[in-house]
């Protein structure tokens, strides 16, 4: 009886390991929360907003303006544009594939959020 426990005790004890070994293997990592930001239809960057820990702002140059960009941490907003209808500004945040793209006709500017595999 003692034998038969003991060989159930080391068998439960291996499986626990190799359970655990398997756990700290897999990536615990999902889908990745990208902004692709397009100009005239060119992709011309990519953001990962899920990596994003500080604000950051840059310039895009597209259809004859500039759109001034601003992203902080899980989201993306145009901030400033020289177009005249300021549209792209005021449509604010997108966090989410869920949220309306960020659309600048005059510049040719799209910013759409995409879950990506990493």
């Amino acid at each position: 009886m003692l034998k038969t426990r003991g060989w159930i005790a080391l068998l439960c004890g291996l499986f626990l390991v190799f359970l655990l070994a398997l756990c700290l293997r897999r990536p615990a990592s999902g889908p990745v929360t990208t902004a692709q930001i397009y100009v005239d239809g060119v992709l011309v960057r990519s953001v990962d907003l899920d990596a994003v820990e500080t604000e950051e702002r840059f310039t895009v140059e597209g259809g004859g303006g500039v759109n001034e960009i601003c992203v902080q941490p899980g989201q993306i907003r145009v901030e400033e544009a020289d177009c005249p209808d300021q549209i792209c500004v005021l449509q604010g945040w997108i966090s989410s594939p869920e949220d309306l793209p960020l659309v600048c006709l005059p510049h040719g500017l799209l910013i759409e959020i995409a879950d990506t595999e990493p």
